[in-house]
This record gives structure tokens, sequence and C-alpha cells, in this order.
């Protein structure tokens, strides 16, 4: 009978040996299931919606049901992995999310695809924190930095081939596929991780999870998401709108009110103190947010109103990566040397410079005059924002307190973008059936990219009035998780 096999112990992994780039490869898949997905289901809406007959509101819960799983339970998920052992939480996370996926791809009604994006999202909730928990845990601390970047700058390979992947998929088969060809790769990464991820835990971690914390915040998210997608179609006084949005604002003063009271708090309030940390989250909310409205409509109004076929909107927005690729680092070394906030305050205006040339973007638009510039443009000013942005959330806390300040932040970013999704066509004035109608998305599409617009140019205000000169984001603490988060958002 062979002998099992036997992994090196956690912190003792070398990045140059064949176990380090097991891990590695682990690490770079799981993470992968989660950040593609959420970027190629946009580019499935229109043919999704009129395979299944979803309207406007159909379309937003499609994104919003992931998301609102995803953004409440992401800092649980971590607690988790602490406690009962981060490899263990992680396959569990990818194997929930590959069946949860081929529920999504077999979903025979609207329905049931919106139930699976919702279980979807639980596992994302599990992986996307417990990948970058791997390489941390797994790795010797020589060579942490090391694997981290590499998995950042594999990992947004990713995310460049992974829209042109499901917009290929949507126009030469089917919008299905997009969900169903996660479950080969999660059986690669499950198979791998078993093998060879060795098994860690904190024995320091909290005996007590914070779970009335989490189902307050997902009630809390969940009643306002409601009510502001179903606005448009029963009006701002029906009683269900309304008694939404009055359940998701007391779930959230429940949520605060526990945190405040737990001794292991999911969310702890204390961080907040910090000026800095306080300010750097408004401008994640607003930036992202505003992100979260653009990826969502851009990408349905070059399909429904300038009729760009799946693959042609799914490599639209291609040149933003490659840029994020070639310039984030160096613009988080810039912050490193001058301070976040002159790039939180640029990056964000030359973000809200792009929204206002892609407003352009109608009827007849071509890729090279009408897209492209705007593309170009976002893409220069998520690079000097995203990287400054991480480190002076991760700055202004103490180093104890580094990996809630990472949690948080990603959190902050994934409920912003959740929020948006929900508002931004109320805010626009598109109606219940209209995200499928070029005559009522396009003026809408319009409004709502002046709207995105203010919110970036309130993020670098806000940037400029709460980030001091040079904050506490120096710190070579910093240094080493900055292109990793640029991956995990």
């Amino acid at each position: 009978m062979p002998r099992p096999r036997e992994l090196p112990p956690p912190g003792q992994v070398r990045y140059g040996a064949p176990a380090g780039r097991w891990v590695l490869l682990a690490a770079v898949l799981g993470s992968a299931l989660a950040f593609v997905d959420a970027t190629v289901v946009n580019i499935a809406l229109p043919r999704l919606g009129a395979d299944l007959g979803a309207g406007a509101a159909g379309l937003q819960w499609t994104v919003n049901g992931y998301a609102l799983s995803l953004a409440s339970l992401v800092l649980l998920g971590g607690s988790l992995g602490d406690r009962y052992g981060r490899r263990r939480v992680f396959v569990t996370g990818v194997t929930w999310f590959a069946l949860a996926s081929l529920a999504c791809g077999l979903a025979p009604s609207l329905a049931a695809l919106v139930a699976a994006r919702v279980l979807q999202g639980v596992g994302g909730a599990l992986l996307t924190p417990g990948a970058l928990a791997l390489l941390e845990t797994s790795f010797h601390p020589d060579d942490r930095a090391r694997a981290i970047g590499a998995w950042s700058g594999l990992g947004g390979l990713a995310g460049a081939l992974g829209p042109f992947l499901g917009g290929w998929l949507v126009q030469v088969a089917s919008w299905r596929l997009v969900f169903l060809v996660n479950a080969p790769l999660a059986a690669v990464v499950v198979a791998v991780a078993l093998r060879h991820v060795p098994e860690s835990r904190d024995p320091g971690a909290a005996r007590r999870l914070d779970v009335p914390g989490a189902l307050a915040a997902a009630a809390g998210l969940a009643g306002l998401t409601y009510g502001f997608t179903a606005w448009p179609a029963l009006g701002a006084g029906a009683p269900a709108v309304q008694a939404a949005l009055a359940a998701g604002a007391a779930g959230l003063l429940a949520f605060l009110a526990v945190e405040r009271a737990t001794d292991h708090p999911m969310l702890p309030l204390e961080v907040f103190r910090s000026r800095v940390f306080s300010a750097a989250n408004l401008v994640t909310f607003a930036v992202y947010a505003a992100l979260g409205g653009v990826f969502f409509l851009l990408v349905l109004e070059l399909q429904v109103v300038a009729r760009f076929t799946p693959l042609a909107a799914g490599t639209a927005l291609l040149p933003v990566t490659v840029l994020m690729l070639l310039l984030s680092a160096r613009a988080g070394a810039l912050a490193q040397r001058i301070g976040p906030r002159l790039p939180m305050t640029a990056g964000p205006l030359l973000c809200a410079g792009a929204l206002l040339l892609l407003a352009r973007v109608g009827a007849g638009a071509t890729y090279l005059r009408t897209v492209l510039p705007g593309v170009v443009v976002l893409g220069l000013g998520l690079s000097l924002t995203v990287a400054p942005l991480t480190a002076a959330a991760l700055g202004a806390v103490d180093e104890r307190h580094a990996g809630v300040a990472s949690g948080v932040n990603n959190a902050v970013a994934r409920a912003a973008g959740l929020l948006a999704v929900a508002v931004l066509p109320l805010a626009a004035g598109l109606g219940a059936g209209s995200l499928t109608d070029p005559a009522a998305l396009a003026p809408a599409y319009r409004a709502a990219m002046l709207l995105c617009a203010a919110l970036l140019a309130l993020a670098a205000v806000v940037a400029f009035l709460g980030i001091p000169p040079r904050s506490r984001g120096e710190r070579s603490r910093v240094r080493g998780m900055l292109r990793a988060r640029l991956y995990l958002r």
C-alpha cells in the first residue's frame, strides 16, 4: 500500500520548488473561478435575458444575486478559514462554487438561475479570501511577496482572457457554457489543492463566529437591493418597496449594533477611528459603485444599442486590464514615494473624464473612434487609483489589523458594486423592461455615465480632503500586499 504523500509544513514551501508551483496553481485557478465569472456574466446578459424572458429586474438580480451573498459573507469566509483550516475552507468553497455553477448553467427559469447565483456567491465568499491566505501561510516568508506578485500577474492574465472566452462562448454556443465551464476547472483546483497544498489554521482564532453579524449584513443588503430593484416596476409607494427599504435599513443598523456588542466582530468598528482608513473606504465605495454601474451598463449598451457581438463587447474593455497589469505596480511604487493622496485624487478624476468619453457610445458607435479613447483613459485612471487606494487603506491601521483592513476594504468594494447595480438604473430613469430596449436604454445609459462620473469626482474630493500628503501607507508590510489586491477586485 503506497504511503500517503507528505506535504511541506505551512510556511516552508519555497517558490522555486515543485510544491511552490502547485500551491500557486491552486491559488491562481481558484481565484480565477470567482473573478472571471463575475466579469463574463455581464457579457451574457442580453442572450440570457432573451432566452429566459428576463426584464430589467431579472437581469439586475442575475448580477446581484451573486454579489449579495459574496459581499455579505466574504469577511466570515476568511474567519472560517482561520478557524477550521484554510485549505479545507478553500476546497469547500471551490466545490460549492462549481456545483452552483452547474445549477446556473442548467437553470430552467430565471428564478432558478437567481437562486443558483446566490449559492454561487456563497462559494465565492469561501474561496476568495482563501486563495490569498493559502499563499501567505504556505510559502516561506522570504518567498511570499514573490508568490503574491506571480499570483497577481497570472490572475490579471486570466482576467484579461476571461471576457474574451466568455464572449466567444456566448456568441458561438450558449450563455449556459459561461457557467458550465467552471466545473472542470474546479475539479482541477480541488485535486491540486488536496494533493499539494499544506493545511493551516490559526490556533488563536476566535472560537465563536460572528454569524449574527453576517445574517444582519445579508438581510440589510438584501432589503435595500430588492427595494431599489423593484422600485421601477412597482413604484416608490408600493408597500413591498417601502417595506424592503425599511427592512434593509433596519438590518444594517442591527449589523452595526451586533458588531459593537460582540467580542469577536466580523467588522471591528474600531478600525474606522482612523481618519485615513475611513476616507479610503469612502473613496473605495464611490469608485467601485461607479465601476459596478459602468461595467453593468456599458456591456449592455454595446450589445443592445451599438449592436456589438458578444465577443466584441467582451473584448472591448481589454485595454483596461492590460494597462492595469503594466502600470499598477508603478503607481503603487509612486504612492510609496510621495504618499497616496495625489494618485488617489488624480486617478478618479481621470476615470470621470473617461466616462464622459464613454457616454458618447450609442447607435452606430465604432470601437476605435467611440469606445477605445474612453477605455484607455479609464485604464490609466484605474491604474493610478487602485494600488494607492489599497496602500492607504492597509497602511492606516496597525499591522495586527492589516488582514482585517484588507477584508473590510474588499467587502466595501463588493457592497458598492451590489448597490450600484440596484440603484443606478433607477436613478438614470430606466424602466422595468428598458434594459433590452435600445430606444429606452440609450438615453438612460448616458445619464448613468454622467452620474458615475460625478460619483468619481466626489471620490477625488474625499481623497484630497481625507488623505494626508504622506500617510502611513508607506510601510513595507503594505508593499507586499499591493499587487495581490489589484487582482482580488
